[in-house]
């Protein structure tokens, strides 16, 4: 806002009770209807991306314990999950798999064989599903036995090595029926590798959108549990970025805008609003912010306890989020927002 174009009342609060006021801002605020109206921000189930989570098996549904509400589904299940959040008005997902350890190796070959269980659950969802978005992970740590987002020697993350993988795993996915690739790695290069992989291929429809902005963050725990995918040595410092640096971000935007991207993600959201502030007045694309699972469960577990209402920290919490400048919101809240949104309009 420019705020150079008003003219402000010298000394406002000298003025004494009953003087004349010609701003009243609590005007806007009288009524719930007017406050409604002149609401500068507001979230819809349209911004909503739900992450969901798959396992094997059949008849399988169970609870994440640090992510109360949230379970790990197999893919019969899934479906009807899936059935119940779009008559909610749901119809964006973002599936992650939960990969048996049996599976798992140095270059993550699970993830581009055609027959695993993510590429058919793919399949499969967008089969009995046509018109949703389905939004899908490329990145390493589910399906490597180091749990790392990159190829392993000796230690060290192998950033160009680890592309050819992450270029694999992308068409794979598009071939199975994803609408958008989100490569979650934040290896360099990534997205330039994977556009031109699709786009030789012929997939030049299908979206990127890019973990621009993913932060090496402590809010990631509950999702790691959800996965069993943590780090089996180490951390992720050499690839995720650092907390301390917001100008990065831009670079980091950059380099994903030049390199074919469609949208510009933030990871995680609550602590860096300022980030997405800052990407949202830079780029002229649709800025992703993800509610990620520690921020998620710390809403949860505080309302368990009574220390807070959980219904409005849900809501202010992704409002917040809107008004930081995120087009679309990653959430783990998405069914129960859906839920209550639904439940008011009666």
């Amino acid at each position: 806002m420019n705020l150079q174009k008003f003219t402000f009342i010298p000394n406002l609060r000298m003025i004494k009770p009953g003087s004349m006021l010609v701003q009243r801002p609590r005007r806007n605020r009288k009524s719930a209807v007017i406050r409604e109206m002149v609401a500068e921000n507001n979230v819809g189930v349209q911004d909503l991306i739900f992450p969901l989570f798959i396992i094997e098996g059949e008849n399988q549904k169970t609870p994440i314990q640090s992510m109360p509400g949230i379970y790990r589904y197999s893919l019969d299940l899934l479906l009807e999950e899936i059935a119940e959040c779009v008559e909610l008005g749901i119809q964006a997902f973002a599936p992650f798999p939960n990969i048996s350890e049996n599976l798992k190796d140095k270059y993550a070959s699970e993830s581009y064989r055609e027959d695993s269980l993510y590429l058919h659950a793919i399949r499969t969802i967008k089969a009995q599903f046509a018109d949703i978005c389905l939004i899908t992970d490329v990145a390493m740590d589910p399906y490597s036995s180091a749990g790392h987002d990159g190829i392993v020697e000796d230690g060290k993350i192998l950033n160009d090595e680890t592309l050819e993988i992450l270029g694999k795993m992308a068409l794979a996915q598009a071939e199975a029926g994803a609408d958008i690739i989100a490569p979650s790695d934040m290896m360099d290069g990534r997205v330039g590798h994977i556009r031109r992989e699709l786009d030789d291929a012929g997939y030049t429809e299908v979206s990127i959108m890019a973990y621009t902005a993913k932060y090496a963050s402590a809010f990631y725990g509950p999702f790691r549990d959800a996965l069993d995918s943590a780090p089996k040595f180490g951390d992720k410092k050499t690839y995720q970025m650092n907390p301390a640096n917001g100008s990065e971000a831009i670079l980091e935007a950059q380099l994903d805008f030049e390199e074919g991207a469609d949208f510009l993600m933030v990871k995680p959201a609550l602590p860096y609003l300022d980030v997405i502030k800052s990407l949202k007045e830079t780029f002229p694309l649709p800025i992703a912010a993800y509610n990620v699972s520690g921020e998620y469960a710390m809403v949860k577990a505080a309302a368990m306890q009574g220390w807070l209402n959980g219904e409005s920290a849900m809501l202010e919490t992704l409002l917040s989020i809107k008004r930081a400048g995120a087009d679309v919101i990653l959430t783990y809240f998405a069914k129960e927002f859906a839920e209550l949104q639904k439940k008011n309009q009666r």
